[in-house]
């Protein structure tokens, strides 16, 4: 009679089944992740004396189940990225191991949301799903997105699927890439907000001809939208039409006059303060304060209504312009006239030989017509029109105008004779044409001052 048994401690057994056979079963709970496989020996002996045995080596290969979810080796990540960043650049990598095997222990990576919500936050970042890869979807600015939090989730790919969430903290570095902001004076802040400044005049700032020194001009205010070092701020003086007059604070800004002012001083005065930041490389910008020195506002007066040389020179080419389209419309005034008259005269035509016949010779010397100046009150007048001689050479003519009347006018010269009739409508036109050119001339002589007295108010 044969009898088994096991050697080992692996947590298995045997029993002994029908028909002198043996089972091999598990003593307790196998668990792959600690061991693979399982290794015994079966040991065979016989009741005889003495006792004659064999022994078998019988390896068991433990298969896999998805009993265990994907692990990170940190729960929460932090990150690191300089703003002004190229699309695309690597944030960060995560990783997340599975003990299982083959498909079971496969992990994937996914975005399962942020501080902002997965609209929010997951857009300004994105995952590679077999290497936990984070990049950066775009340039992230420090000003407007200072830190965010994003979710990555792993998973396997066993089924069903288990999965792991580990969360990730982005902070976003600054650089220097903004220049301070002035916010007065006001003329600076203006300027550089892109604003059109011509039509306005800086504003200026009285100082009394009787400040000590120390005596509070004005403040330089200006603002950087970065952070740390690159937002602290200095000024100084840069230019100055007295350089020993004014004074400006280090880190204040304040504008006070460095000593007494004095009688020789000029009574405008122009400064130009450099507002610098101390970020690497180090951005700027300017500040201009005009200052007028004066006792009272009545003595500031003749100062503010001198003209600068730039009004000058706009008034100066804006007069040019002006005179020019002047010359040009008096130009086309003359030349309509003439026009006006030649298409008259070659309307008329020559007259008929049958309307001449008895008709006195006198009415072929000259010219009669233009009636009018008062009802009852009439004028022979007899003169030369160059451009009538132009038109009709050796021509002379008398007029006589009557008011409300048409203006007829009769030509003779070289034995030829034509008479022209100027409608109302023609002297309608001339008249507004007139009108017209004072009007503008009106307008050059009003316009100029108005725009210089403009550019002080």
């Amino acid at each position: 009679m044969v009898s088994c048994e096991l050697s080992g401690e692996a947590p298995l057994s045997i029993v002994a089944s029908s028909g002198g056979s043996y089972k091999v079963v598990t003593s307790g709970a196998l668990d792959r992740e600690q061991a693979s496989e399982q290794r015994v020996t079966v040991v065979a002996r016989d009741r005889g004396r003495p006792a004659l045995w064999s022994s078998r080596e019988l390896v068991l290969e433990v298969s896999d189940v998805n009993d265990n979810a994907p692990v990170f080796e940190e729960a929460a990540y932090s990150a690191y990225v300089a703003e002004n960043n190229a699309a695309g650049a690597l944030v960060l990598r995560v990783q997340a191991r599975d003990a299982d095997a083959g498909a079971n222990g496969r992990v994937s990576y996914w975005l399962a949301g942020g501080s902002a919500g997965a609209a929010g936050a997951a857009p300004l970042v994105s995952v590679e799903a077999r290497s936990g890869a984070l990049y950066a979807q775009r340039s992230l600015d420090y000003e407007q997105c200072r830190e965010f939090t994003v979710a990555v989730r792993a998973q396997d790919g066993g089924s069903p699927a288990r999965s792991s969430t580990a969360t990730v903290r982005v902070f976003v570095l600054d650089r220097n890439d903004n220049a301070p902001r002035v916010l007065w004076p006001a003329a600076a802040a203006r300027a550089a907000a892109g604003e059109a400044a011509g039509g306005a005049a800086p504003p200026f700032e009285v100082v009394p001809r009787s400040a000590e020194a120390g005596y509070l001009v004005a403040k330089v205010v200006a603002v950087d939208a970065d952070a740390g070092r690159n937002a602290w701020l200095s000024y100084e003086l840069v230019q100055a039409s007295e350089p020993a007059l004014f004074r400006v604070g280090l880190h204040s800004g304040e504008v006070r006059t460095a000593r007494a002012v004095a009688e020789r001083d000029a009574a405008k005065q122009r400064l130009v303060a450099l507002v610098k930041d101390h970020g690497q490389p180090a951005l700027s910008a300017t500040a201009t304060l005009h200052v007028l020195l004066a006792d009272s506002l009545r003595e500031a007066l003749p100062e503010l209504s001198e003209r600068p040389a730039a009004a000058e020179a706009a008034a100066a080419e804006l007069q040019f312009y002006l005179v020019l389209a002047l010359a040009l419309l008096s130009a086309l005034l003359v030349l309509s006239v003439a026009l006006a008259v030649l298409a008259r005269l070659r309307r008329a035509g020559p007259p008929a030989v049958g309307a001449l016949r008895g008709v006195p010779v006198s009415h072929f010397v000259g010219i009669d017509g233009v009636r009018a100046f008062l009802h009852s009150y009439s004028h022979d007048v007899s003169l030369t029109a160059p451009f009538i001689g132009t038109l009709c050479p050796g021509a002379s003519f008398r007029g006589e105008v009557d008011v409300g009347s048409i203006f007829s006018l009769k030509f003779g010269g070289h034995g030829r004779k034509r008479e022209v009739a100027l409608g109302w409508r023609f002297v309608l036109c001339v008249f507004i044409e007139l009108c017209f050119v004072s009007s503008f001339l009106l307008l050059t002589s009003v316009i100029p001052p108005c725009i210089l007295y403009s550019q002080w108010m």
